[in-house]
């Protein structure tokens, strides 16, 4: 019997962003009023620290928004996942120091999460936590929301929580929600953000005919380059045409300027290259040179421009240019390039993209995490 292939949920999620985004905008609004009692005293705490958590895709939200956030905010931030904050919270917790923790959560299940917060609370004197989570009966918004005093929890509109194995719309929503948090203020007036995402994300779904066309194309390799927001974003893309080709495309991400310094190897003629270029024209300065560089490669099977466009390359297959310039939320909607090569790469392969695992490797939360209690004293090189 022939398998059949849906991909409905994939699908209706990514075309779905750009109205998400507007629901969510709309939501930030409505609770920025309380988003702002909670957070203006936190912030103004010396020493402050801010850390941006989750797992897999939840943990690209935090290294793509970090950047962004602390700009906003001027308050020291990084991005951790809670697969080493569990492993490591010495590293990263310190007494002495306040800690706003912030967990992006779909699901809200994951058992790194909840062992995330046990272990900010014992190694935090001062600790306040902002959740994000899709899931309103997730197990991690259950045992956070009763802690009113140190806790907000924000949840997004019901149609964040991705039916479908792949964060899509949960991904770029979180990230969205973030940003506008941490601009909390200002962003009653922020309308312009909304348009300008909007725009971008349309601009990409009005050329996914061209979008499929590369993606059902016989590469078996693919590598995504960014900058600042855009380097997490590149991490996303890959792991989103990893894991919804079930491993049969192999994915690397790196910096622009990281790029040269090793990686550049896999790069062969089944190779495509998804270039995410900043919306800064100095950092864009670095990256147009390593484009440059690698237009004499001929090895090189194609090659997608996104935000910017630079002339004279001849691997070039799709350039999409965006004319936004407000920092970091360019990054939402470029966001849709790896979700829409891995959903047609996934059918052309004959693979559901709902469901795309066909050995069980993945699955929609992750299983077989074992917790341990720490019993013994560490060093610093541990």
């Amino acid at each position: 019997m022939t398998k059949k292939i849906s991909g409905s949920d994939t699908g209706r999620e990514i075309y779905g962003q750009p109205a998400l985004w507007a629901a969510v905008h709309r939501l930030v609004q409505e609770r920025n009023s309380e988003l702002v009692r909670f957070l203006h005293p936190i912030f103004q705490l010396p020493g402050l620290q801010i850390i941006l958590t989750g797992a897999g895709s939840s943990a690209f939200i935090g290294e793509s928004a970090q950047g962004p956030v602390q700009q906003l905010t001027g308050i020291p931030c990084r991005a951790v996942p809670t697969t080493d904050l569990i492993t490591h919270p010495h590293h990263y917790f310190y007494p002495i120091c306040p800690t706003l923790l912030v967990s992006f959560a779909r699901s809200g299940n994951s058992p790194e999460s909840l062992q995330t917060v046990l272990l900010a609370k014992k190694h935090c004197r001062e600790f306040y936590h902002l959740v994000i989570t899709c899931n309103k009966n997730g197990q991690l918004l259950k045992t956070c929301a009763a802690d009113t005093d140190n806790t907000y929890c924000f949840v997004l509109p019901e149609e964040a929580n991705d039916k479908s194995l792949a964060m899509t719309g949960s991904f770029t929503s979180m990230l969205l929600s973030m940003l506008l948090v941490a601009d909390c203020p200002r962003v009653r007036s922020g309308r312009e953000v909304l348009t300008q995402i909007i725009g971008h994300a349309s601009q990409i779904l009005d050329r996914r005919r061209d979008i499929q066309r590369v993606g059902e194309q016989n590469y078996e390799r693919a590598v995504f380059l960014g900058s600042g927001p855009m380097l997490g974003i590149a991490r996303e893309c890959q792991l989103k045409l990893q894991e919804l080709t079930d491993g049969r495309v192999i994915c690397k991400h790196d910096s622009f300027l990281g790029f040269r310094h090793g990686p550049r190897v896999v790069v062969n003629a089944k190779t495509l290259v998804v270039y995410l270029f900043s919306e800064n024209d100095h950092v864009f300065q670095y990256e147009r040179d390593l484009v440059q560089e690698l237009m004499g490669f001929p090895e090189v099977m194609g090659t997608i421009h996104v935000g910017k466009r630079i002339e004279g390359d001849p691997h070039e297959q799709i350039s999409l240019i965006f004319d936004g310039k407000i920092p970091g939320y360019n990054a939402i909607p470029a966001t849709l390039i790896g979700q829409l090569l891995g959903y047609y790469k996934s059918m052309a392969l004959g693979l559901d993209p709902d469901n795309p695992s066909v050995s069980g490797a993945i699955s929609r939360v992750v299983q077989g995490v074992t917790l341990y209690e720490k019993n013994q004293q560490y060093t610093d090189s541990q």
